[in-house]
């Protein structure tokens, strides 16, 4: 088993509230983590029909006659339970009762929201990071083609094989039962144009003049996406600048193999090929970047600039607001001197210094340039932000 970074901030969790809740992606690891890091907690999976059967029929025996060491994994299932784990974890006053996992973070926070705010810690696992991957000496374009789900590196499925899989029960299972999507045809279509458009500004009229829904209905899919831990949008930089900047914003996979699967890129040669190959690599970064704060447990703040000049910011991190950084991304393997010309502008503008200013780049050597510095991708994925 491959050591998960959040395994240390999952146990803190647990000493600090009296519910943890740990929300991903379906096959993200959330299973296998929290029962190893709670082994001598009982665990109960409410994909299990018979445990589903007996939570929904009498949810205040199922939480009463159970021990207060419980895991209850995908637990959206069972709605009626959180108001009694509220009760029971109320009378009884102590950290690290109840861990509650599930892959749809929409009801499960949905429920989580309504009976036990305030009582819980929260958590969002992703696929494997470039970082957690580290002693297996992957590639970087290997790994940027495969991806982070844990199953393709612990069964060693091939990745058409996982992720064709994985689409047909997201679409069919999760989309079209627990969440009600009627046209599930137009909603896979939807999936796949998402990714022809990765990295690219957002224009949902468009999106859904291709897809042949309304606008509404886009909207509703991607919130779907987004709450699956598919997709996430990446935010236009809003401060306080007399520049016009843009609105939309960008949209990005959470992991880069079911990207690339989605467009049909299954080797390096057809990556270095392929018209978005640009793209996907500045989707890679930034979703590790996303991957290396969620793992410690923190929420990140990422946005992008660009305004009316043209002038662009591929990823500026407001995480720590004293320490703004700001990071231009680039597939090629050499450096050029124009890559910094925004980050050294436009940095300067926002009150970004030099030290906080880097071309993320797909070579290898690292070094100081004027206003910036220089660094290959493996790096800087390796590294904590």
């Amino acid at each position: 088993m491959i050591e998960r970074t959040m395994a240390h901030k999952l146990r803190d969790m647990s000493e600090w509230f009296p519910v943890v809740s740990l929300t991903g992606p379906r096959q993200s690891g959330k299973s296998t983590l929290i029962k190893a890091v709670f082994p001598e907690y009982e665990y109960l999976n409410l994909e299990n029909p018979e445990v589903r059967r007996a939570a929904l029929d009498d949810p205040v025996g199922f939480i009463s006659r159970r021990p207060d060491h419980l895991i209850i994994d995908e637990a959206q299932y069972a709605p009626e339970l959180f108001s009694m784990i509220q009760v029971a974890s109320d009378e009884r006053g102590r950290a690290g009762q109840y861990v509650l996992s599930g892959s749809q973070n929409f009801l499960l926070m949905h429920n989580i929201q309504q009976s036990l705010a305030g009582r819980v810690g929260m958590l969002k696992l992703l696929p494997l990071s470039y970082q957690e991957l580290g002693d297996t000496q992957i590639a970087l374009d290997t790994y940027l083609i495969r991806g982070g789900y844990p199953r393709i590196y612990d069964a060693g499925i091939p990745t058409d094989v996982f992720f064709q899989n994985y689409l047909m029960t997201y679409v069919e299972r999760d989309a079209g039962g627990l969440l009600d999507v009627r046209n599930l045809s137009s909603f896979r279509k939807m999936i796949g144009l998402c990714a022809a458009c990765v990295g690219g500004l957002l224009n949902l009229s468009r999106l859904a003049a291709d897809v042949g829904v309304a606008t509404a209905t886009i909207n509703s899919w991607l919130s779907i996406l987004q709450s699956s831990y598919l997709v996430f949008l990446l935010q236009p930089y809003a401060g306080n600048m007399r520049k016009r900047l843009t609105k939309a914003p960008k949209l990005y996979f959470y992991d880069t193999g079911l990207l690339c699967h989605l467009l049909g890129i299954h080797d390096e040669r057809s990556l270095m090929n392929h018209p978005l190959s640009g793209e996907i690599f500045e989707n890679l970064v930034v979703s590790e970047r996303q991957k290396a704060y969620l793992n410690r447990g923190i929420e990140p703040t990422l946005a992008f600039y660009r305004d009316d000049s043209k002038r662009e910011i591929d990823l500026i991190d407001l995480t720590e607001p004293a320490r703004p950084q700001a990071f231009e991304i680039k597939s090629g393997a050499t450096y050029r001197d124009s890559f910094a010309r925004h980050l050294r502008s436009v940095g300067s503008e926002l009150g970004i210094p030099a030290k906080d200013r880097a071309v993320v780049y797909h070579g290898s050597e690292s070094y100081d340039t004027e206003g910036a510095s220089v660094v290959p991708a493996e790096e800087f994925l390796l590294r904590e932000p």
